[in-house]
């Protein structure tokens, strides 16, 4: 690790921000906060994986660099051109903040991408920890409200901590429904776990906790339910600020109409696919479960948690519950205090160490 360079460079085009020294402000915050160096530059100093700001449909010229990071401060259509390891956009300036962190990431703690289907975003990263295994396996379920600009890089800082604690992580990307539809990223989520039975590295199948932030709460407690007698069944289904009650997040308009942008309806006129796919709707789910939140969240996200566990509890299911303080981030924070509180109840069910959630 200390032969791995600490030093990226940003190359952006002239005129792609509106005010140079708001952008060279973040990027100095975001590197310094990594213990990194670098900024925004003409050209780049090396040959290691840069940060590229080309401009809309503007192409990237990768063959200097060992690969690219590309940043479009608006929405877009996604860059899959050779070279181009992964493309942050439609996230404002602030993917600048994202991209330095998506090379830092994979620079000082890489991963293995593994393809569970044909599609692009069809792919998982797998981290396996130093050591020798069977090692219980931690699946990663990103959030973003199921909108395309939000990718699997949320989820790296966890998938890191994770690693480094002695689980195997399986971090999920999938197809989003505003480019794809409901039922295509229903199928990709339950394809991404049921390839855990021929992922390679030795990994404990009888040990997988899966992990839903945000809209990916929704997502890993309904795969969990579909993958009940399957040949890979989560021991533990946790929600991290999880959207449980469709039916709610579509009444109350979260993330401006994002429940009913996704599933195509609003809950009226698609009754049968807010039921099938809502974990408070599917309850007993026939999985044990953990609902996580933090206080300072959207209080329409805090209630549904709430709401949600209390239905779950009331059931058959081993439900466990845990709250603390921060924002909705905070629960994949791996330096925050309920993260913390999180990590030590998982040990405890999957693992059989310290740490309670109340029941």
């Amino acid at each position: 690790m200390n032969d791995v360079s600490k030093h990226i460079d940003i190359i952006a085009a002239p005129g792609v921000f509106a005010d140079l020294a708001t952008a060279q402000e973040l990027v100095t915050r975001a590197l310094a906060a990594r213990g990194l160096s670098g900024g925004i530059v003409a050209a780049a100093t090396g040959s290691d994986e840069v940060i590229v700001v080309p401009g809309d449909r503007i192409p990237v010229e990768t063959s200097s660099y060992s690969s690219a990071v590309r940043v479009d401060l608006g929405q877009c259509a996604p860059d899959r051109s050779p070279g181009i390891r992964t493309h942050i956009r439609g996230r404002g300036l602030d993917g600048l903040r994202f991209a330095i962190d998506s090379v830092y990431f994979h620079r000082i703690h890489p991963g293995t991408i593994v393809n569970y289907g044909d599609h692009p975003e069809q792919r998982v990263e797998l981290r396996v920890p130093n050591g020798d295994g069977p090692f219980p396996v931690a699946v990663l379920i990103h959030g973003g409200y199921w909108r395309s600009r939000w990718e699997f890089d949320l989820m790296d800082a966890m998938a890191v901590d994770l690693t480094e604690r002695g689980y195997a992580t399986w971090n999920v990307e999938y197809r989003r429904p505003d480019e794809h539809g409901w039922d295509v990223m229903t199928g990709d989520v339950a394809a991404a776990l049921a390839a855990l039975d021929t992922a390679p590295g030795d990994l404990d199948l009888s040990r997988v906790v899966v992990f839903g932030h945000s809209a990916g709460g929704q997502l890993a407690l309904r795969v969990a339910a579909d993958s009940v007698d399957q040949a890979v069944t989560p021991a533990l289904a946790v929600s991290l600020a999880g959207v449980l009650d469709l039916q709610v997040g579509d009444e109350r308009w979260l993330g401006e109409g994002a429940v009913s942008n996704a599933i195509g309806a609003r809950f009226a006129g698609a009754h049968d696919t807010y039921e099938a796919s809502s974990p408070i709707s599917r309850l007993p789910l026939g999985v044990p479960q953990l609902v996580a939140s933090a206080v300072s969240d959207d209080p329409n996200l805090l209630e549904i948690s709430r709401a949600y566990y209390a239905a779950a509890a009331a059931g058959p299911d081993s439900v466990g519950y845990i709250e603390g303080p921060g924002g909705h981030f905070a629960v994949v924070d791996p330096s925050s205090e309920v993260y913390q509180d999180i990590v030590r109840t998982v040990d405890d069910r999957i693992r059989g160490t310290s740490g309670h959630a109340s029941e």
